[in-house]
């Protein structure tokens, strides 16, 4: 079991949220799929239900508002000592603010943004909720993508809002446009240009990787569920893992990190 995560520093993953049309039937999924529990809704902040697994936060879902022009996604949260500084930084360098600051009771403050090529994300200030309390394990955050069609954008834009360094992740078929944003060489996520293969339509957005035992039986018990399979399963040196969406639309991917097959390629100073 992890330990508690008590605590982020600024630009990394700390949280992920998923509006939703209809909760009660994100939680029976969820809950089939990776084994969540969910507490009472709470009815102060419109319904929002927190996942946990073992009694420890991995994730939330939120309700769908009337006239909330947005298809169903999962949110991914960028931690940061100081939100509305935050937030300056997004405007100063190109992005837009969807949501300005805003206080969640004692629990914190939140922004939600955009870079300059259309990727959302979240921006989270801890108060009493730091974020996951557990990742890495099956049934729990362990990697996010961020999936542009402007990949130049969103590298001159998220290492100036956050202290990211920048790898360049060497592709000996010079097909794939990936880097890694992180700190001091310990990855923190990924920026991956939208490939071609990519359905039209596809928006930019943060790709959100849970963990799971089986990759093949996790996209298995998707299809089951009334989801669907996008792409895979396909092996890599990070592991076994696909692209799915629930019943609601939401697409994720789940990886079986145990399934690691080949050799990591190698990354150098972008």
């Amino acid at each position: 079991m992890s330990d508690l995560v008590a605590g982020f520093s600024a630009g990394t993953p700390c949280w992920a949220d998923a509006t939703v049309p209809d909760v009660a039937a994100g939680k029976r999924f969820y809950e089939q799929l990776f084994g969540w529990s969910f507490g009472t809704d709470s009815a102060e902040y419109g319904g929002y239900a927190q996942a946990t697994l073992d009694g420890r936060a991995v994730a939330a879902l939120a309700p769908q508002m009337a006239g909330q022009d947005v298809p169903p996604s999962w949110t991914l949260y960028l931690a940061s000592p100081d939100a509305a500084a935050t937030a300056e930084r997004v405007r100063e360098h190109g992005g837009r603010v969807l949501m300005e600051p805003m206080e969640v009771g004692e629990f914190g403050r939140m922004v939600t943004a955009a870079d300059p090529g259309g990727v959302l994300f979240g921006v989270w200030e801890a108060g009493s909720h730091h974020g996951f309390e557990r990742r890495d394990e099956p049934g729990t955050f362990c990697w996010a993508e961020l999936v542009t069609r402007d990949p130049a954008a969103a590298d001159a834009f998220f290492p100036a809002v956050f202290p990211y360094d920048v790898q360049r992740m060497e592709d000996p078929d010079a097909s794939l446009d990936y880097k890694v944003y992180g700190f001091g060489g310990t990855p923190a996520l990924g920026r991956m240009a939208m490939p071609p293969t990519a359905p039209d339509g596809m928006p930019p957005h943060a790709e959100i990787y849970f963990a799971v035992p089986d990759c093949d039986g996790a996209v298995e018990t998707v299809q089951q569920l009334g989801g669907r399979l996008i792409d895979g399963p396909v092996d890599s040196p990070f592991g076994r893992f696909a692209a799915v969406a629930d019943p609601q639309g939401m697409t994720f991917a789940v990886i079986d990190v145990s399934a690691a097959s080949g050799e990591p390629p190698a990354t150098r100073p972008a």
